[in-house]
């Protein structure tokens, strides 16, 4: 499921080390984990089209990719379909070319002032310092994703994963983890790693994030939507104001202009 934690010491809240499949060696202490989607709720964009955009360095060839997304939304094509034709604008390349890629991306949009959603990633220290684990739960892929989980210390990442054959992207997809698949991620960690549900909480900032932030026992909402919304009103979830600003502005040219709403409404199909 694209869940392949970085090499870890210790986990926090506890004396063990945390081996390659997400178990703990040596600490009686409960396994709990803070799960965070990442795209408007830790960060400000949506991140495959940010970093795709840089990672291209041509406009032309970033439109053509962003008009051939929108549209399928436009017509109705299904957010796992459009997030695997994403994915397609990357066969060939190398794997480790595009991790590089990542770093530097991440590196400049590290320096706005923005990026990180201050009250989200105050949670998230929150939490870590209370002995949660934190896992990041994206459609995004690692690229984008490694820096800010080493950034914020996140220990498992549970993405999207692009298929790669002798280093190379080769245009398929292993797994998406949008929407349900985002719960269906979240529960196999918990069970690997001995962790109940209703030990656990998760933050999301979009309806498409329920099935997530209903996997566990609390959770808490980043932004105004109104499906979301309605759910912290009636289980007393914490709520956080939305990021910075409008993830389409913050993405550049491309997402400019006075179809801005259609635009990131469109972006949120294809990736949620």
């Amino acid at each position: 499921m694209g869940d392949e934690p970085r090499p870890a010491g210790v986990a926090p809240g506890g004396t063990g080390r945390v081996d390659d499949r997400g178990g703990e060696h040596g600490s009686a202490r409960a396994v709990r984990i803070a799960f965070f989607d990442v795209d408007e709720t830790l960060v400000d964009v949506k991140s495959i089209f940010s970093f795709l955009e840089f990672h291209l360095g041509d406009p032309d060839r970033y439109r053509a990719a962003e008009s051939e997304l929108t549209s399928a939304a436009r017509v109705g094509v299904s957010r796992e379909e459009t997030n695997r034709t994403y994915y397609r604008n990357y066969t060939g390349m190398a794997q480790a070319a595009v991790a590089e890629s990542g770093r530097r991306w991440f590196a400049r949009e590290l320096r706005r002032d923005g990026f990180l959603h201050r009250g989200a990633v105050r949670e998230l220290r929150r939490l870590r310092a209370e002995g949660y684990r934190i896992a990041l739960v994206s459609g995004s892929f690692r690229a984008c994703l490694d820096p800010i989980a080493e950034q914020l210390g996140a220990e498992h990442v549970l993405c999207s994963d692009p298929e790669v054959v002798a280093g190379r992207y080769t245009g398929e997809v292993h797994a998406v983890v949008i929407g349900e698949a985002k719960a269906t991620a979240a529960r196999a960690l918990m069970a690997r790693s001995g962790a109940r549900p209703e030990d656990c909480v998760a933050y999301g900032d979009h309806a498409s994030d329920l099935p997530l932030l209903t996997c566990v026992g609390g959770a808490g909402v980043v932004g105004d939507d109104p499906v979301l919304a309605a759910h912290a009103d009636r289980l007393g979830w914490i709520r956080l104001p939305r990021t910075a600003g409008p993830a389409a502005t913050a993405q550049g040219s491309a997402a400019a202009g006075p179809a801005t709403n259609a635009y990131t409404e469109e972006l949120t199909h294809a990736t949620r």
